[in-house]
């Protein structure tokens, strides 16, 4: 499996257009086969080295290819202790022209959201899947917040005010953006972005 999954990760980075596509869509297979030894391990490092491995790839199609790769794992590559560490790396992704990257980011954003928000949905709880305190989970997610409440305002165009709904807006980096923020809104609640907005002095 460790090899089988570095291989293929090779492929998507030097083959051809249709070689690459092929391998980033075999890695979903092999990431849901039966166990094997270092599986874990593998998936954890090459999630990890993630930001490395994209900045060199300059075509678009293979940016997909990788970064779709990359989603379907990051379930079993998170970091417990830091749960954050690729947050700037799905940032950049969210600015990407690319609807099929932004959405793979807002997939592995949620995956993080989940563990990140359990304290505010069962007070008292620690979530199991990580290794940091409600309050620094709570720190994270005002991080979060600050960052992509910037970024909306960098994509923010004047003709967005003419829509009430999200599910209206142009397709764009606005778009996601905004389906980003509701996805956590979904998770914690309204009153408490409104604490997040509040402690920003929005």
């Amino acid at each position: 499996m460790a090899n089988t999954l570095a291989l293929l990760f090779k492929t998507i980075l030097t083959a051809d257009k249709d070689t690459s596509r092929k391998a980033a869509r075999e890695v979903r297979r092999k990431v849901y086969a039966a166990d094997e030894e270092n599986k874990y391990e593998m998936i954890a490092s090459i999630v990890a080295k993630a930001p490395e491995g994209y900045k060199n790839i300059t075509e678009e199609w293979r940016q997909e290819n990788f970064v779709i790769a990359i989603s379907v794992m990051y379930f079993l590559g998170t970091n417990r202790a830091q749960p954050d560490f690729l947050f700037p790396f799905l940032f950049e992704l969210m600015k990407h022209k690319n609807g099929n990257i932004r959405h793979a980011a807002i997939r592995m954003f949620e995956i993080e959201f989940g563990p990140l928000t359990y304290h505010i949905r069962i007070p008292g709880e620690k979530s199991d899947h990580l290794e940091v305190s409600p309050e620094q989970a709570d720190q994270i997610l005002f991080s979060f917040f600050v960052t992509i409440t910037d970024l909306m305002g960098e994509f923010w165009k004047p003709e967005y005010k003419k829509y009430k709904y999200i599910s209206s807006l142009p397709t764009g980096v606005y778009k996601s953006l905004q389906l980003l923020l509701s996805r956590l809104e979904n998770l914690c609640g309204k009153e408490y972005l409104k604490k997040l907005q509040k402690k920003r002095g929005e």
